[in-house]
């Protein structure tokens, strides 16, 4: 897997949570500007040991700057990577000319007058990305193997 900066800081949150605020918003008598956010941050890098952790996968990270990279510290025995072998790399055409390094937002309008907190967790979140992209995996590899075209738009 190819990334830009794995520093980038962000402000991960779940879109369920994110249009409860909304309908929130819409139930208000007049409109105002509201923050939705989780006002917790983790980087890019996090995102991906916890993403590979879901799958049974522990990531090293050597290296520092644009020579970094991740390789396979652990992995189970039936996993398709073994230690040692590299998983992420960094590809300069994904770094971005005027990167924000950190994105954090600030909520507390929205707790105070629609009482709304975010409800999923960064790792809660990851383990729903990865278990949802494991789903389509199985069911291309059972479509395939029955001898039929993955159903995969791009495949």
């Amino acid at each position: 897997m190819y990334l830009g900066n794995l520093d980038a800081r962000r402000d991960w949150g779940h879109a369920r949570d994110f249009v409860e605020a909304q309908w929130l918003m819409l139930q208000q008598d007049e409109p105002e500007d509201y923050v939705i956010a989780t006002g917790v941050q983790h980087s890019v890098r996090d995102f991906v040991s916890c993403a590979a952790n879901e799958i049974g996968i522990s990531v090293d990270w050597v290296g520092s700057g644009a020579e970094e990279h991740g390789v396979v510290a652990a992995a189970p025995a039936e996993s398709a990577v073994r230690p040692g072998q590299r998983i992420v790399s960094i590809d300069s055409r994904y770094l971005r000319p005027a990167e924000v390094e950190t994105l954090l937002g600030d909520s507390s309008k929205a707790h105070r007058k629609l009482g709304w907190f975010p409800r999923t967790e960064f790792d809660a979140l990851v383990r729903e990305m990865m278990q949802a992209d494991l789903n389509i995996a199985q069911r291309n590899e059972l479509v395939s193997n029955a001898g039929f075209r993955s159903l995969n738009r791009n495949e």
